[in-house]
């Protein structure tokens, strides 16, 4: 069975970007909405969680038991990111003003594989009206903007990332090399998805369940 990875869906409306920027990297992926998580067997070698139009700080926002992902490399964007620090003795706080438009990562933590091959004062795409303002336990700054001091993180001792801006979206231009760096470095997935790969795997399976199928007709 092909190997994937798991977004979990938060509504953003860039969610199905991402899926998009994972498949061009040969590697497959499957959207779940958050609140319906499919079964995390062995085909799964990590997780991304998405932005959203909610904040972490609304009573009604989306929450999920991130104690399901601890076996798996997790990348969590935007809302991802706000919520794995709210809910691990972080402070996420509105932003003075909202932070939309184009950034530039002005700190760069050295010798972090996450950014490996990412250009000195990379521009990002920001979309959110909250900041992280303290990190989580444990949690470990890898990357800054002028406006934003966490705007990627990691959890030390884990291989828990989070960024507070959009890899996905054209304007971030270094976006597709930090997920292939998750996806291959970090989550260590094949890169061997294509659409006729996918084809030929189904009808592999197929096969073999109709095969072990008994069927009686009388």
């Amino acid at each position: 069975m092909l190997e994937k990875i798991i977004i979990l869906d938060f509504g953003s409306q860039f969610t199905q970007l991402i899926a998009r920027r994972v498949r061009e990297l040969n590697v497959y992926c499957e959207i779940h909405p958050f609140n319906h998580i499919p079964e995390l067997d062995s085909t799964v070698k990590g997780v991304i969680l998405s932005g959203s139009p909610y904040s972490v700080r609304q009573e009604d926002a989306p929450f999920v038991d991130l104690n399901l992902f601890t076996a798996y490399p997790l990348l969590a964007v935007c809302y991802g990111a706000q919520f794995i620090a709210q809910q691990n003795g972080g402070d996420v706080q509105a932003s003075n003003t909202r932070e939309y438009g184009r950034a530039n990562l002005s700190y760069i933590k050295e010798d972090e594989v996450f950014f490996e091959d990412v250009s000195e004062n990379s521009q990002v795409w920001m979309s959110h009206s909250d900041s992280v303002k303290v990190l989580p336990t444990n949690g470990v700054k890898l990357a800054s903007t002028h406006d934003v001091e966490f705007a990627a993180y990691k959890i030390e001792g884990e291989t828990t990332y989070a960024i507070q801006y959009h890899p996905e979206v054209f304007h971030s231009t270094d976006g597709s090399k930090m997920l292939e760096n998750f996806l291959v470095k970090i989550a260590e997935v094949p890169q061997n998805f294509t659409p006729n790969a996918f084809v030929e795997e189904m009808v592999s399976e197929l096969k073999e369940k109709l095969q072990d199928d008994k069927v009686v007709l009388g």
